[in-house]
This record gives C-alpha cells, sequence and structure tokens, in this order.
C-alpha cells in the first residue's frame, strides 16, 4: 500500500505520491504471458494443465477459462505450488456451479450485468462499473461509495438480487471484459485498473457495507485471482485510517501492494495513467458518453463495442428468419405468422 497526500497534509507530500506512483505502475504491469515463465515455471504449468483436466476439475469449455492465462493466475495466486493452485481451482470451480443456487452460468443468463432493471436503483447507492481502458489497454473499473444507503437502497431491491448484480459484475470482467480488452488492444490483456471514490464516504455507511465489501473482496480473491492490476482509492477521508485498519486483513500481501490511497489531488495521477478522453468527467476527464446514459450506465469500451455487434448480427438474423417464415405463411394463407427469436 501507497499513501499520497492532498492538500490537508493527511499523507505524504503529492510530488513523493507521483514518485512512487510510477514505480507501482511498473509493478502492477507484470506481463502474465508464457514467454515471460521461467524454464521451471512453464514445466509447472504443463503439469497443473494435465492435472487439472485429467482430475476433471475443469473441463474443455468452462466459463472459467481453460486457456494458459487462466491457469496461470491460479498458479500466480499460489505461487506455483501445485497442490494449493488445484485446491484453489477446485474451489472455485464449486462455487461457480453453486453461486445464486444453479450456478454463475445460468445466474448470469439470468442477470445481465449490464441491463437489469435495478441496475439504475442500485448505482444510486453503490455505483460500480467498467469504463474504457487506460493507457496500457486495462479495463478501468470504477465505484464510488459516497452515496451508500443500503437501508434505502434494500426498500427497492432485495439484499439478496444486490448481491447478484455484485456476482455477475465480477465474473463479467473474465468473462467478457479482459478478452474484448485484449482483442482490441492486439494482445494479451490480463488484469484491471479499479479506481474507488470515497467522496462523502464516512464510517456509518462503512458498518453498513462492511459484510458486503469483505464477502466482495472475498470472492475477488478467491475466485477471480490476479485480474487486478492497481487499486486507487481517491478522496479518502480522515477516517479512512482507522477503515484501513479493518479492511487490510481482508487482504492478500500482494493485493494490499497494489493499494494507492490518495486525497483529493488524484486528477494527474489519473490522467498519468488513463486518456483524458478514457476518464468520467467526474473524476477530472472529458468523457460523459453523452447519449449513452452517462458513464456510469453505459458500460462504454471494447466489450460493449462486442455486444452491440452481436445484437446487430442477432437482430439481422432474426429480421431473415422473420422474412422466410412469412413468405411460408403468406403461400399456407391461414398459417399463423410466427418470428422465432435467437437466444444466443
Amino acid at each position: 500500500m501507497r499513501r499520497c497526500e492532498d492538500d490537508s497534509g493527511a499523507f505524504l507530500w503529492y510530488t513523493t505520491c507521483l514518485r512512487v506512483y510510477t514505480s507501482s505502475v511498473a509493478y502492477s504491469g507484470h506481463t502474465m504471458t508464457v514467454m515471460s515463465l521461467t524454464p521451471e515455471e512453464k514445466e509447472t504449468l504443463e503439469v497443473f494443465r494435465k492435472q487439472v483436466f485429467d482430475e476433471e476439475i475443469i473441463r474443455e469449455g468452462d466459463s472459467v477459462g481453460t486457456d494458459d492465462a487462466t491457469l496461470l493466475r491460479f498458479l500466480r495466486a499460489r505461487k506455483f505450488n501445485l497442490t494449493e493452485s488445484k485446491k484453489m481451482l477446485q474451489n472455485c470451480q464449486q462455487w461457480r456451479k453453486t453461486v445464486g443456487g444453479d450456478g454463475i452460468d445460468a445466474l448470469y443468463a439470468r442477470l445481465d450485468p449490464y441491463d437489469y432493471p435495478e441496475r439504475e436503483e442500485i448505482f444510486k447507492s453503490w455505483s460500480m462499473y467498467f469504463h474504457k481502458n487506460d493507457k496500457k489497454g486495462r479495463p478501468v473499473n470504477i465505484q464510488f461509495f459516497g452515496g451508500l444507503n443500503l437501508p434505502k437502497l434494500y426498500k427497492h431491491v432485495t439484499p439478496e438480487r444486490h448481491w447478484e448484480a455484485i456476482v455477475v459484475n465480477a465474473d463479467s470482467l473474465t468473462r467478457e471484459v479482459l478478452p474484448a480488452a485484449s482483442r482490441a488492444a492486439g494482445k494479451h490483456i490480463h488484469q484491471s485498473i479499479v479506481i474507488v471514490d470515497l467522496k462523502g464516504f464516512g464510517l456509518s455507511q462503512f458498518w453498513q457495507v462492511k459484510s458486503l465489501a469483505q464477502a466482495s473482496f472475498q470472492i475477488s480473491q478467491d475466485y477471480f485471482p490476479e485480474t487486478m492490476g492497481q487499486l486507487l482509492i481517491i478522496n479518502a477521508p480522515s477516517s479512512f485510517t482507522f477503515i484501513w485498519g479493518i479492511i487490510k486483513p481482508w487482504l492478500a500481501k500482494e493485493t494490499v501492494e497494489k493499494v494507492d490511497i490518495l486525497g483529493s489531488n488524484y486528477r494527474e495521477v489519473l490522467l498519468d495513467v488513463i486518456d483524458a478522453e478514457n476518464l468520467p468527467e467526474i473524476l477530472g476527464g472529458t468523457c460523459t458518453c453523452k447519449g449513452e446514459g452517462g458513464c456510469d450506465l453505459s458500460g462504454a469500451g471494447p466489450w460493449m463495442v462486442e455486444r452491440n455487434e452481436r445484437k446487430r448480427n442477432e437482430s439481422t438474423e432474426d429480421s431473415g428468419s422473420g422474412e422466410k417464415t412469412e413468405d411460408v405463411a403468406v403461400i399456407e394463407h391461414n398459417s399463423p405468422i410466427t418470428h422465432p427469436i435467437d437466444d444466443k
């Protein structure tokens, strides 16, 4: 963890923050590719792959991912210890089969993280969304806690539904966001950069969200390991020293090392890693996602481009199917006209 001071004197001097932050970016930019592995690590990866397939911990086509990059995430999280890595992947698979009662794939199918009825209401209290990319091509995950009011939120949304929304948002990172970011960048993108804005956030709100935040950290570390490259906490209030003392034990040492705590002078730091046109105006950038529902609701990024392209293709296919069906109906005259919907 690195602390950076705002002009109130709460943390280190801001110039020091910039210097320290530059070194932290170098740390978080470690390339997770087979080519970067040592001969011993490559051998461990091959053994790991054989064992998890032989023992049917994973099967081809599993939504957790079966490529080298996925397996490497679990190996790195357990320092290439085969036994511990295999146990971690096994626990992850068990969670994916049972979460939501019928598993993550079924949950994702019925609760689209980018389009569900309660999304706008949830975002009024705790918005969490992916928004474009940083200069390295990493997707930017943004979360605002200042408006947090769970008692008010739960008058409109059940706690169970809220938790499901958090879960599918987390799963979308490896299921859609990182693959799309990789295709857009023309290289493998294996991690996101996270910005947490604590403006207006205080102890009373922390006690509301404490259990939920701990559970969120737990699924991120246990079931989506090595997917966060950097965590920037901005507008940290004076009470955050106390809050951090509670949160820190929840986190793995490797996660703590990726955290930068900033005050209110964060704009230059963010613009050092994210182009202004990709950074929401509210955080010091120039993006407003005008006409797309605003930056928070737009889901703007390569993943949304791909989603929209799929929708256009499906619409074209549906239109073609409708024309063919209608032609048959005209010939048969009294036959009902049906328009089959492609649920891909």
